[in-house]
């Protein structure tokens, strides 16, 4: 499966709702799963519902939960505290991996209410955001974050203004909670008022980017684009966040193990024959020589040789067979190798790697620069690799 990064751009700010119906518009191939595990949790009178619709002239989706049905019994009183949430979405039958996402979501929210108001975790009440809806972006949003194997990064986000009427008063925009589980990420100011990101879409952002921060951009290939739309309608501008889903080239990983030593007492043409048998050794990756001062100021040469793990005792053997070392340090490690094919360009051997981010890297073979200058050299290079 090609790794994935999404980028979220909160164009008009971030809210649960937005975060999801965003997603399932860049990656609808999620939608039976999320919407599946928003049924478990949800009561029998509520059902949530994707809908078209657009904001300031851009087309996307809204999530909402579709009106409560009149069975003629009484409907189910939504939780109002973290432990009764964590309680349903821990008992509920859910795809893999969204229970996990999902109560790390709901930890994040908690834990910044419980520090606002120093009580214990055990005893947050959700005055403002208990209710249905909460618990369905909750939900929803862990199941595309178990379901996608990316990374994330957000765009600054809209700082808003004014206050919010909540159960303790009014409260300066961002939300005391807001502010709190977004500490160290990039705001800005638009001059737009208003409540523009939500607790639980600050509590989903800093899930998805690990919260620490906003995380790098690193595009990609793209491979969807979906756009979440708000409640509110703002003053010149959409309220959407969109979502950018990029498809990122993957470094092949290998395990290698690296031989060092060093040599004290060669020439420096023993040295070089050394090393030229060595690389022709079988199973030897890479060599490089670097100059030190070892013990009593001495000049010295470290060797750092790259083996295959399965020829590194036959490797070790002719390391001593060819220089004066009495003792070689050896540690197994991964090496992470980038995509490469070899072509021709210009009649000259050239190398092609694919970088993080899709961008395509060209290299001449040094030995396949025959011209009779340096300059000339450099500027065959130039020309083969444009």
């Amino acid at each position: 499966m090609t790794p994935l990064h999404v980028h979220l751009d909160p164009v008009g700010g971030a809210a649960g709702d937005m975060f999801v119906a965003a997603m399932l518009a860049a990656r609808p191939e999620l939608k039976t799963r999320v919407m599946a595990d928003v049924e478990a949790v949800l009561p029998r009178e509520a059902a949530a519902t994707l809908s078209e619709g657009s904001s300031g002239g851009l087309a996307g989706q809204r999530l909402a939960l579709v009106p409560p049905r009149d069975d003629g019994r009484p409907p189910v009183a939504c939780p109002t505290t973290y432990a009764a949430f964590h309680e349903r979405i821990s008992g509920a039958v859910l795809a893999p991996g969204t229970a996990t996402a999902a109560l790390g979501i709901l930890e994040r929210l908690g834990r910044a209410e419980a520090a606002i108001h120093q009580v214990p975790l055990s005893r947050v009440h959700f005055h403002e955001i208990a209710d249905w809806d909460t618990l369905m972006d909750v939900v929803a949003a862990g199941s595309i974050a178990a379901a996608l194997d990316a990374t994330w990064s957000v765009a600054p986000l809209p700082l808003g203004g004014g206050f919010v009427r909540t159960a303790h008063g009014l409260l300066p925009v961002p939300a005391p909670a807001t502010a709190a589980i977004l500490d160290g990420y990039s705001w800005r100011d638009d001059g737009v008022s208003g409540e523009r990101v939500t607790p639980t879409g600050a509590a989903i952002l800093a899930h998805v980017t690990g919260g620490a921060g906003s995380g790098t951009h690193r595009g990609g290939r793209l491979a969807g684009v979906g756009n979440g739309l708000g409640t509110r309608t703002l003053e010149g501008v959409p309220n959407v966040l969109r979502a950018m889903v990029f498809e990122v080239a993957a470094a092949a990983a290998e395990r290698t193990e690296m031989l060092t030593f060093e040599v004290d007492d060669m020439t420096g043409e023993e040295i070089a024959t050394a090393t030229d048998r060595l690389r022709a050794v079988a199973g030897v990756r890479d060599l490089v020589l670097i100059p030190a001062l070892g013990k009593k100021g001495r000049p010295v040469t470290r060797i750092e040789l790259q083996a295959d793990p399965a020829e590194a005792d036959h490797i070790a053997e002719a390391v001593f067979a060819e220089t004066t070392t009495l003792g070689v340090r050896r540690a197994e490690m991964r090496r992470d190798i980038l995509p490469r094919t070899k072509g021709v360009e210009m009649g000259l051997a050239v190398k092609h790697a694919v970088r993080p981010g899709g961008v395509i890297t060209t290299k001449v073979e040094q030995d396949a620069l025959t011209e009779a200058t340096l300059d000339a050299r450099r500027r065959a290079a130039r020309e083969a690799e444009q």
